[in-house]
């Protein structure tokens, strides 16, 4: 199976995005959309603890950036059933020759594409449709003791998402987070996290 999944490294490595294959039949479509045993052939080798699952109404809903720290810092595997949404991860590693860069990829229930965003990196999305949902596995449970954040729009970090600032709606917590330069630094490169290749 995994010969038949479809990987794109991002301009940072170790950000991908991931098509399964599709099946389809008179009665409609099969999917095998997660496999530990095909994800770890491909040098994804974590185990994934948790779903979650959000519904966004508004288009322009834009959730993040979010991350938690270590011990319980998360590899995230994101995908949409239903909408779109753009999709952003932020390298956090220190010492990393992206440090601070960002990579970007539209998600959207018709091209199935999933996301996976290793531990060391904030992750957002902005939706692009009304009543978006989006599903995601984490390595790592929820912790809020853990839980942090990185302003959606920083100026240091040059993220298009494709909506005038005044026009997003956030939580009033994802427009207070800090800065990248008041960030501690929570994460070194090389990352020593559970997604390796």
């Amino acid at each position: 199976m995994a010969s038949q999944v479809k990987l794109q490294r991002m301009k940072i490595a170790e950000v991908r995005a991931i098509l399964p294959p599709e099946f389809g039949d008179a009665r409609g479509a099969f999917s095998e959309t997660y496999s530990r045993r095909t994800f770890t052939e491909l040098g994804v080798a974590c185990e994934f603890v948790q779903d979650n699952q959000s519904l966004s109404s508004t288009k322009g809903t834009i959730r993040g950036l979010h991350f938690q720290i270590p011990p319980a810092a998360q590899t995230k595997l994101i995908r949409v059933l239903r909408g779109s949404v753009l999709d952003v991860a932020v390298d956090l590693r220190h010492g990393s020759p992206t440090f601070g860069h960002h990579v970007a990829q539209m998600l959207s229930e018709q091209n199935r594409v999933q996301f996976l965003v290793p531990e060391g990196f904030a992750h957002g999305f902005c939706t692009l449709e009304d009543d978006t949902i989006v599903l995601y596995k984490v390595s790592s449970y929820y912790s809020p003791s853990h839980e942090r954040g990185l302003r959606w729009n920083d100026p240091a970090l040059g993220i298009d998402w494709g909506i005038a600032g005044d026009a997003a709606l956030l939580a009033a917590r994802d427009r207070d987070f800090p800065i990248l330069r008041e960030l501690p630094s929570f994460f070194t490169y090389p990352n020593d996290g559970a997604e390796k290749k």
